[in-house]
């Protein structure tokens, strides 16, 4: 199978880096293109760039001789089996100004003769540079589970573009995919990627205002779903000290100490959240 469509790669994909074989995406970057860091069954990681690696399932596609995913083909997917069609990022949050993008997310179902196939249905497609991504339903599911950031976004959109009665019947439930496993997924991911931007500014290299913004933000939302048992993404009420972040405004000391005052937030949120309703313990 040929990857002419520029699939992003989600961490826990099993991958095969030439000579170095098959390993694990544990981390991607920010930045486009996007590089990946992988780690081998030896415990090595290593970081490579897209071109450089395959999926392992697409690999195994090709072994058995299983028709390709012809652009054509995902065009078809992104035109006739999304479910959900949202937008997230700044416009989302309530963060943009006249130069924010427009990201749309959402979720597709595979037609039965793909899904059903050896080569099976793809997790993840995109259109354009990240301006458009779309998880299958089932992967879909399996993050929002897990608490992934970007998935419960999606869900708790506040700007919906598009929806079939399956996307309203998906929307209906997605309290059910709240917990408080989000403590550990939203804290966990905001202290590794500061100790990045720390590591980052101490070899000299100039903040990145809007990644730390967001990583703010971030914390921010776990703080309120902990709270309040729903997920807000607008984070207006906090917009002008976000965007003060943003603009590098705020000088880094005091952006650590309002992360480090949020995550002893966080963490007295755990112990008084809802027990019961729609927030479980999960």
């Amino acid at each position: 199978m040929t990857e002419d469509f520029p699939l992003r790669i989600s961490p826990g994909t099993q991958v095969v880096a030439g000579r170095r074989g098959t390993g694990v995406v544990v981390a991607c970057s920010e930045s486009v293109p996007v590089d990946y860091v992988v780690r081998f069954p030896s415990g090595d990681e290593d970081r490579f760039e897209r071109s450089e690696l395959r999926i392992r399932k697409h690999v195994q596609s090709d072994a058995l001789g299983t028709s390709d995913l012809s652009p054509t083909f995902v065009e078809e997917l992104l035109t006739d089996w999304v479910i959900l069609r949202c937008v997230t990022g700044s416009r989302a949050y309530g963060l943009n100004d006249e130069q924010s993008d427009t990201d749309v997310r959402g979720v597709f179902i595979s037609p039965p003769d793909l899904l059903w196939s050896i080569q099976g249905a793809p997790e993840y497609l995109e259109r354009g540079e990240m301006e458009e991504a779309y998880w299958e339903l089932g992967k879909f599911c399996v993050l929002a589970l897990k608490a992934n950031p970007n998935i419960l976004e999606c869900l708790n959109s506040p700007i919906i573009m598009e929806t079939t009665a399956i996307g309203d019947e998906l929307l209906a439930i997605r309290s059910a995919f709240l917990s408080r496993l989000v403590h550990q997924t939203f804290n966990g991911y905001v202290m590794s990627q500061f100790k990045k931007l720390e590591r980052d500014i101490r070899n000299g290299s100039a903040p990145k205002w809007k990644h730390a913004m967001h990583l703010i933000r971030l914390l921010i939302s776990g703080i309120t779903l902990l709270s309040t048992g729903a997920m807000e993404v607008r984070v207006t009420r906090h917009r002008d000290k976000l965007l003060t972040i943003r603009n590098g405004s705020m000088p880094w000391e005091q952006v650590e100490s309002w992360r480090l005052s949020l995550h002893r937030e966080f963490d007295a949120s755990l112990t008084s959240s809802p027990s019961t309703g729609s927030l479980t313990r999960r």
